[in-house]
């Protein structure tokens, strides 16, 4: 009974669209329909500005951290724990209260990792910003460090259901960037610092 509470707290806590929420209450902008159309922290800065989407990057890492980190520490085994970091990213991208749409799970996944694997988060944070710093693409640095986290964790730790979680949540990372990979090809994907068409999207 205690793991099904902490799964189905996991997923209303990780659905929550902090994005759209912090959007409308900082700029009158549903970021649905501006740029790229994702609720996530890159698409809130390019419509909204810096200082809200850093606080929806935090809002979304707690996303991660928050669920994983009491898993751990209320001694659920690692199957739980592993499961848990996977319904967070899950949640955070099919969110039940924007019809199970939702961001790319980017930084939610990071908070899983903050508070999983430490050494596993900071390389991501390193392999993420080496690429943005190189490309100026944060859709290509988001990519990449979605390729590297199963790697990652298959290097800090033996744990099957660690590896395996890993890889789940890097499956579901590269899945929501379809989109991006189609503009990068094409030429027109943004690059850090653009800002959006505040025009709504159809």
């Amino acid at each position: 009974m205690n793991e099904i509470i902490l799964l189905l707290l996991t997923y209303v806590f990780a659905s929550i669209p902090f994005g759209l929420i912090v959007g409308k209450l900082c700029g009158a902008v549903d970021v649905r329909k501006v740029g790229s159309g994702n609720i996530g922290t890159s698409n809130v800065m390019r419509s909204v500005g810096k200082g809200p989407a850093a606080v929806v990057l935090v809002l979304d890492v707690l996303k991660g951290a928050l669920p994983v980190w009491s898993a751990l520490n209320w001694g659920f085994s690692t199957e739980i724990v592993a499961l848990v970091a996977v319904l967070a990213v899950s949640a955070h991208v099919f969110s039940i209260f924007l019809r199970f749409n939702g961001g790319k799970g980017i930084a939610t996944t990071l908070g899983a990792m903050l508070a999983l694997d430490g050494g596993v988060a900071l390389s991501l944070v390193i392999v993420w910003g080496a690429v943005l710093f190189f490309s100026r693409y944060i859709s290509l640095a988001s990519l990449v460090a979605a390729i590297w986290l199963p790697i990652g964790v298959w290097v800090s730790t033996s744990a099957p259901t660690y590896v395996i979680a890993g890889c789940i949540i890097s499956a579901i990372a590269i899945w929501r960037h379809r989109s991006n990979l189609q503009r990068l090809r094409s030429g027109t994907e943004y690059r850090l610092g653009e800002r959006a068409d505040r025009t709504e999207r159809g």
